[in-house]
């Protein structure tokens, strides 16, 4: 629609592409939690004090070597461990176990720059104990360090309420033992770039980035906000004044595991056509947006079953749009969602995410139908645009894509 404006913010590497380092200003920095993001923690005493109490995270040691020889952090430990040195925790309870840690992750070519070890009780509330960053002071306004594109790696609160005092981010790895409360996790949710359960997640944003957008788009008829991040979790907060159209639309985010803020405000009081058709193509253009760089990328999708209905989706994100649409309905609504609207949906986002989309289906339900379409689609998404960390390639004999 020439009313149309369009405002974004897209960004392939972790939280942007770095200019700070393109100008030259500082190294980037990863502060490494110790227990429970390196070594696993034990629920007893957490104090890793034993040989049998002295074992590594999943994934972390080849995370770890990957990190050290693929990416330029300076690699910094941070840790407390409560009254080290005192008769609760004596020195020779430690050192064995935490040099064997460091000699495993030296053979595997991970070398920490430097270890700040708080040997405080919380109950002493020092300023050197994390989130306290007394024991960081020649980090912050340094100008050999770019603490804006850095990141602080933990499983506690306190790791990143010490990102949000550094002024950098925080990679949050969920852990069985701890957990966030709700006012925590409302201070510090912006803080966290990442979200997850494996180190491989872990190297593969710090190698990748997320592929995160934030889109708007807005004309005489719609106002459309959507954030995107492709490499999400799943979660949702999507509100088009369509109940029908906001399930369907969760379907996506959830089955194709990213995370999707989509508010749209349209002219409903006339019909519902302008904001199904202005949804898709906005985030159409953020999928374009985010899919810039496709190399290492599937780039092909397809899949599913829903019940009675049988829904086939594939998808080309080859950069040119085309549709092939072979769905019929018998209802002339489903909720309050015109029929009609699902081809034009799926046509808006074809258009604008200039992919090639064939939809096929047959079945009995019409609402089964739908969602297994809907279903299916993002299945077909998160197949497509799925990246090797480790590839280069471009999924194109043409050299571009």
């Amino acid at each position: 629609m020439s009313d149309a404006t369009a405002m974004s913010d897209a960004y392939n590497s972790p939280f942007g592409a770095s200019p700070a380092l393109a100008g030259g200003q500082g190294r980037r920095i990863l502060f490494i939690d110790r227990d429970g993001v390196i070594l696993q923690e034990p629920p007893t005493d957490f104090q890793i004090d034993t040989i049998d109490k002295t074992s590594f995270v999943p994934g972390a040691i080849t995370a770890l070597s990957r990190i050290a020889a693929e990416l330029d952090y300076y690699k910094v430990m941070v840790t407390n461990q409560d009254g080290l040195g005192t008769d609760a925790y004596p020195e020779f309870d430690f050192h064995p176990y935490h040099g064997l840690m460091l000699r495993t992750l030296e053979g595997e070519g991970f070398v920490f720059d430097e270890m700040i070890i708080d040997r405080t009780f919380a109950k002493d509330n020092q300023p050197t104990r994390k989130p306290g960053t007394a024991l960081l002071k020649h980090f912050i306004g340094n100008p050999d360090y770019d603490l804006t594109n850095s990141f602080v790696i933990g499983d506690r609160w306190s790791d990143i309420q010490l990102a949000k005092n550094l002024g950098c981010k925080a990679i949050y790895l969920r852990s069985p033992l701890h957990s966030l409360t709700d006012e925590q996790d409302s201070a510090l949710r912006e803080t966290i770039a990442l979200e997850t359960d494996k180190w491989q997640a872990i190297y593969e944003f710090l190698k990748l980035g997320l592929r995160k957008v934030v889109h708007d788009r807005n004309t005489n008829e719609t106002k459309i906000h959507i954030e995107l991040n492709l490499d999400g979790s799943g979660k949702t907060n999507i509100s088009t004044g369509m109940g029908f159209f906001d399930h369907m639309l969760d379907q996506i985010a959830r089955h194709g595991k990213m995370d999707l803020t989509i508010l749209a405000k349209g002219d409903l009081h006339i019909d519902e056509h302008h904001t199904i058709e202005d949804t898709g193509i906005a985030l159409g253009e953020a999928f374009a947006q985010a899919l810039v760089d496709k190399k290492g990328m599937e780039r092909y999708g397809f899949a599913l079953p829903m019940d009675e209905a049988e829904a086939k989706v594939l998808i080309d994100f080859g950069g040119r749009n085309w549709i092939v649409w072979n769905a019929e309905f018998k209802r002339e609504k489903i909720g309050e969602m015109p029929t009609e609207m699902f081809f034009h949906f799926f046509k808006s986002f074809s258009d604008a995410a200039k992919c090639n989309l064939n939809i096929e289906c047959k079945g009995e339900n019409e609402h089964h139908k739908i969602e297994a379409i809907f279903k299916a689609f993002a299945k077909a998404i998160r197949m497509a645009v799925k990246r090797d960390p480790l590839s280069n390639y471009l999924p194109s004999t043409k050299g571009m894509l």
